[in-house]
């Protein structure tokens, strides 16, 4: 969706998805703006409640019947689980994700890996797809204003260009960049410590793995440590996305820089922060 700052202005509902990698400061900014009448919509908060919610919980449930107190509790329908996603916590799906690497390390067979990244990615689509239909809830049932997609990092992963033509029909397209030597080595420092749900295209994935093997004098992915190559490729998936978030927000989009976005305090900032950029994109 593009329109002039007049048009911007004047728009009565206000619809953005924010796209960018995971600690540019999405949910940061959705969930001050969730504060000031927008309706805050998690992509992964959407992903992990509806859409991977069963997987989730059968993969606990497999965890609970290798336990003999807890199997027999289990088929007798004496207890239940629940999966307690947060949109500030997503520990759910990141426990279901998983890593790739040596089992007994923690990590995830290649097959199981790619077979639960399946699964991650069709998720994300189906929760994109519902966009429209929460935009029309966020104003008629919980009656708020405006409204921000807090999309996942992988967005520009999906390889489905049927959900961005849905995200520009019905919302603004805003790309929170890193445009700093600094930014980026930050970004890459959080997500290692404190790591988010990743999704890796199966062709970046099998891309990198012979590199990793190769500096690492392993032979196969199953000898890895699973924190080692998800800190190593990290960076790789980080450089690799730039190109991609820049093919959607050039001809459907607008971009501002995280250290702009940081310097978000209200409302009024983030809409003066849209109206400029979409005064200096020159449309």
């Amino acid at each position: 969706m593009k329109m002039s700052v007049a048009e911007f202005r004047a728009w009565p509902h206000k619809r953005i998805t924010l796209l960018g990698m995971s600690g540019v400061g999405k949910t940061w900014l959705s969930s001050l703006l969730r504060t000031q009448d927008w309706f805050h919509y998690s992509a992964d908060y959407r992903i992990g409640k509806r859409y991977l919610d069963e997987p989730i919980l059968d993969l606990v449930k497999q965890q609970a019947m290798q336990v003999p107190f807890l199997r027999d509790l289990l088929r007798r329908d004496w207890i239940d689980i629940k999966n307690n996603i947060k949109i500030d916590d997503l520990g759910p799906v990141l426990t279901f994700v998983g890593k790739l690497g040596d089992p007994s390390r923690g990590g995830l067979p290649l097959a199981e890996f790619s077979r639960r990244q399946a699964l991650y990615r069709a998720a994300e689509i189906a929760a994109m797809h519902d966009v429209p239909e929460f935009v029309k809830k966020a104003q008629e049932i919980y009656g708020y204003a405006h409204f921000v997609n807090d999309a996942a990092g992988s967005l520009c992963e999906l390889e489905d260009p049927g959900v961005i033509d849905l995200l520009v029909e019905h919302t603004l397209i805003l790309y929170v960049q890193v445009t700093t030597a600094a930014e980026e080595a930050e970004l890459i420092r959080r997500a290692q410590s404190d790591p988010k749900p990743l999704y890796f295209r199966p062709a970046f994935l099998a891309s990198h793995i012979p590199r990793y093997l190769k500096e690492r004098d392993l032979t196969d992915i199953e000898q890895a440590d699973p924190d080692d190559f998800t800190r190593w490729i990290f960076p790789y998936l980080f450089r690799a996305r730039q190109p991609r978030y820049e093919a959607i927000a050039r001809p459907y989009g607008y971009t501002v820089t995280s250290a702009e976005v940081s310097c978000v305090r209200d409302e009024r900032d983030f809409l003066e922060l849209l109206e400029n950029a979409i005064d200096r994109s020159g449309d």
